[in-house]
């Protein structure tokens, strides 16, 4: 199972390098049933890993101009504040035993694994049901038609905020970040395209770059209220970023919207095998 836990580790990296996400959405599972650590410090743990391998993932989509900065700041600046206050004060609090029924007892690890195993379901409907782009290699489905001819975005695709929405949805998902330990990108992204008028592949790139702010930030939160292997968390992140250039790699070879529909798919299974267990088994 441990040798199962650190593949997982590559998996992980290598969705993100493949189809610039999905990946962080098995960090927390891998760890809870591969690794046999706990909910709470698997959700600490996560929040390292996503943030550090988001960080390098978010480095090539910079490169090609497909990461908005402006937009970054002004979406991740309420989502870093509202991650760091739940990791620090508000997932410490909350009490070990919630409330018990019928002789079943509902413990601060069942709640954030249910809360965690349902936010794979939501993300995993977000990935089957994607809208219908040209086939092509995910490489080839990056950018391009949205750069100008000095290879920057173009003037068409600079963000135009919608700042009450934009900051609302920044406090909210940096909130669920922090209870669960996933990136979120999920919500991210739809956000950015609905309230700063980003391009698709201009918003998958800065949404990296605000999970990995976000998620690192929050993770500094748990320093304070945790023991941290930082050992273990070294060795899984090399892991996961091995994987990220493994994916980038293949990226330019496998159709990224096959791809996404397919773990998609898998995520979905993934939460409801979770859900199942902590309920049943």
């Amino acid at each position: 199972m441990e040798i199962l836990g650190y593949i997982a580790a590559l998996v992980i990296g290598l969705s993100l390098g493949l189809i610039g996400g999905g990946g962080s959405i098995l960090t927390v599972p891998a760890l809870v049933y591969l690794l046999g650590l706990s909910p709470v410090i698997s959700t600490a743990y996560s929040l390292f890993i996503v943030g550090l391998t988001s960080l390098v993932g978010s480095y090539k989509f910079y490169k090609r101009g497909l990461v908005s900065l402006k937009t970054a700041l002004v979406f991740g600046l309420p989502s870093i504040v509202a991650v760091y206050a739940t990791r620090r004060y508000i997932v410490p609090a909350i009490p070990e035993s919630i409330f018990t029924i019928g002789g079943f007892e509902v413990t601060k690890g069942i709640m954030l694994m249910l809360l965690f195993a349902g936010l794979m379901v939501f993300a995993s409907i977000s990935m089957i049901r994607q809208d219908k782009k040209p086939s092509g290699t995910a490489d080839e489905n990056i950018d391009h038609d949205i750069l100008d001819e000095n290879g920057k975005p173009s003037k068409a695709t600079e963000p135009k905020f919608n700042y009450g929405g934009i900051l609302a949805e920044g406090a909210v998902v940096g909130t669920l970040t922090g209870l669960v330990g996933a990136g979120g990108g999920f919500l991210i992204i739809p956000a950015l395209v609905l309230f700063s008028k980003l391009d698709m592949k201009l918003a998958v790139g800065t949404s990296l770059l605000i999970i990995a702010a976000k998620s690192l930030f929050g993770f500094i939160g748990d320093i304070y209220n945790y023991e941290i292997d930082w050992a273990f968390l070294v060795v899984f992140s090399a892991l996961s970023i091995v994987g990220i250039f493994l994916g980038s790699f293949l990226s330019t070879k496998v159709q990224a919207d096959r791809l996404k529909t397919a773990f998609g798919w898998f995520v979905l299974v993934m939460g409801v095998y979770i859900i199942g267990k902590e309920l049943f088994f």
